[in-house]
């Protein structure tokens, strides 16, 4: 009979592909599913090579894996000391421990995922007075929806700062995050980074806006482009894109096509959805529909880089239907229907 490693001895792979086998195929297929290419590379590899399994093996492995999860769930409700607590009624305090630091390291891998399950109004409070670079680092390390809420409750000239900053953000140097980390270390969970991450760029502040209410993204874009058109411009092209378009309402869709070539149309149609397409014949007459379906037909193989400057056309329209009030985006700005 094989012999039962010790779970400590076992690399974390191999404990992913243990305890996958251990659940239904469809549990293990939609573990697969959220994993990167290299991640799921590696576990199929190392289920494939897994051999005879010990039973003392595989009930450890789930059993590890059932104190982890129960460990995380006590630390996101009172923290480490109550999950300790709670752990050692069931563990031993050397087992206790060693669970909570698989979990203290794994909270650590991500840059301030500390802050990740704080209200927004709280954490607003907490950084709304730290220097606009250090709020541009944590901004860019949450999630999008979070940033925009956070950004939204600071003062109108802080915001322009921070979305500047956020906006210039490439790699950040890990020397640097640990610098912040140390300084907020009295109210921060410490947060050890291994290697160089993309944060921000314009992607982030783009996202953030979208998700931000009408009135703040619109306060804080007039009042950047007085500084710095070009970086508004390039905010703006990416907030909103020509898929977009398909959140138009029917009567803005008309509007804009009265405005746009059919040969332009018929260009920038190429590569669209079908439900963009859809959408726009719908809200022309059979016969504009029929004649621009022939014409991308017959039209034959086109540069994607003139098909993109088509779009791009066209979504300029838009924008600038949006700032006339002419057009209705559902579902921007934080729910609802909202004019643009």
């Amino acid at each position: 009979m094989q012999t039962a490693r010790k779970n400590s001895e076992l690399p974390g792979v191999t404990k992913v592909a243990l305890l996958l086998v251990s659940v239904s195929q469809e549990v293990a297929a939609k573990v697969l599913s959220a994993l990167d290419k290299e991640s799921i590379e590696a576990v199929s590899t190392a289920i494939a090579t897994l051999g005879d399994i010990a039973p003392d093996e595989r009930n450890g492995v789930v059993e590890e894996f059932y104190q982890m999860t129960k460990a995380r769930r006590y630390v996101d409700q009172g923290g480490l000391e109550y999950a300790r607590q709670l752990l050692e009624q069931s563990l031993s305090p050397e087992e206790a421990d060693e669970i909570l630091k698989a979990v203290e390291q794994s909270i650590r891998a991500t840059p301030f995922s500390f802050l990740k399950k704080a209200e927004s109004a709280n954490l607003l409070t907490f950084i709304q007075d730290e220097h606009p670079q250090t709020i541009a680092l944590v901004l860019a390390h949450l999630d999008p929806k979070q940033a925009a809420e956070v950004l939204a409750g600071l003062p109108p000239q802080k915001q322009l700062e921070v979305v500047r900053r956020i906006a210039a953000m490439e790699h950040t140097n890990p020397d640097i995050v640990k610098e912040v980390e140390k300084g907020l270390e009295s109210r921060l969970a410490a947060i050890v980074v291994q290697k160089y991450e993309k944060t921000g760029g314009i992607e982030a502040v783009a996202e953030m806006l979208n998700l931000a209410d009408r009135a703040t993204e619109k306060a804080i874009l007039e009042s950047l482009e007085e500084e710095d058109a070009e970086l508004v411009e390039n905010i703006r092209r990416l907030m909103f894109v020509f898929e977009d378009i398909i959140l138009v309402n029917d009567k803005g869709i008309q509007q804009v096509l009265k405005e746009i070539d059919n040969e332009v149309l018929a260009l920038a149609l190429k590569t669209a959805s079908d439900d963009l397409k859809d959408k726009m014949f719908r809200n022309m007459s059979e016969r504009a529909a029929t004649l621009i379906r022939e014409d991308m037909e017959y039209m034959g193989p086109v540069r994607l880089s003139d098909v993109e400057a088509a779009q791009q056309k066209i979504v300029d329209v838009v924008r600038r239907l949006e700032e006339a009030g002419e057009v209705i985006i559902q579902g921007r700005g934080g729910g609802g229907e909202i004019v643009v």
